[in-house]
Parts: structure tokens; C-alpha cells; sequence
């Protein structure tokens, strides 16, 4: 492993480890907020999310060879799912706005803080990802 390849593993450790902070605080304001508030759909995206992105930061600490090219699909496809869920007007059966929330769905500064650090550290995932994989197929042997 060259040290290029050294300082990408370890920002992809900590971007990981973003992500799981991330999915557990902006989790917890899930929980603060009821599960009741949270349509039906939005819940069962939420939760394969979840799943998939627990799997992929296993796969990063594991240094498994799949994890760059998995931390692209859940970071990007993560980024655009809590945007569209949460951070545009509602407009569907997947859609948890925090514009002009109603008072029962108990959306707070806490709410918008954890979506749009859970955000944040979706894009930055990825975007890690895809940075090693493009220095993988530049040198072959690094991860």
C-alpha cells in the first residue's frame, strides 16, 4: 500500500466513522420526534439505509476490496434520499418534509441539524469511495 493509498484508507476510516454518528444521531431524532410521525415508506427507506450503510462501514474496517465502490452507492444514494425526504416541500409518499412541518411532527433545529449532517457525511463517503477506486484503477495493487 503506498502512502497515498495510506492517507485514503485512513480518511475512509473516518468518514465511516462519520456516518455512523451521523446515522445514529439523526436515528435518535427519529426516535425523539415518535415513529408514528414518520410516513410509512419513509421508515422502510430509512431502515435499508441503514442496513446497507452499517454493512458497507463493516466492509471499510474489514478493508474489504468491495467498500469503495459500496461507499459510492450508499453515500450518494443516501445523500439524495434524506435530501428528497426531508429537505424538499412534501410532494409524496416518500417525502418527511421539515418545510413547514406540522407541530405534531416535531420537527426541531435538532431535526435539521442531524438530517444535514447525515447528508453531509453520505456525500463525503462516497465521495472518499470514489476517490479510491479511481487511485485503485490507476494502481491496481492499492485498495
Amino acid at each position: 500500500m503506498t502512502g497515498d493509498s495510506r492517507n485514503w484508507q485512513r480518511n475512509f476510516d473516518w468518514a465511516a466513522g462519520f456516518l455512523a454518528v451521523a446515522l445514529l444521531l439523526h436515528g435518535a431524532d427519529h426516535m425523539r420526534r415518535g415513529m408514528n410521525v414518520v410516513p410509512p415508506a419513509v421508515m422502510v427507506g430509512g431502515t435499508l439505509q441503514l442496513i446497507f450503510a452499517a454493512i458497507t462501514i463493516a466492509l471499510v474496517f474489514k478493508r474489504n476490496r468491495w467498500a469503495p465502490l459500496a461507499a459510492v452507492g450508499i453515500g450518494y444514494a443516501g445523500a439524495v434520499g434524506f435530501t428528497a425526504a426531508h429537505l424538499l416541500p412534501k410532494w409524496g409518499f416518500f417525502s418527511d418534509s421539515f418545510i413547514n412541518a406540522p407541530p405534531w411532527a416535531r420537527v426541531t433545529a435538532f431535526s435539521w441539524v442531524t438530517a444535514i449532517v447525515e447528508i453531509a457525511a453520505n456525500l463525503v463517503f462516497g465521495t472518499i469511495g470514489l476517490m479510491l477506486l479511481r487511485e485503485r484503477r490507476a494502481t491496481p495493487s492499492a485498495i
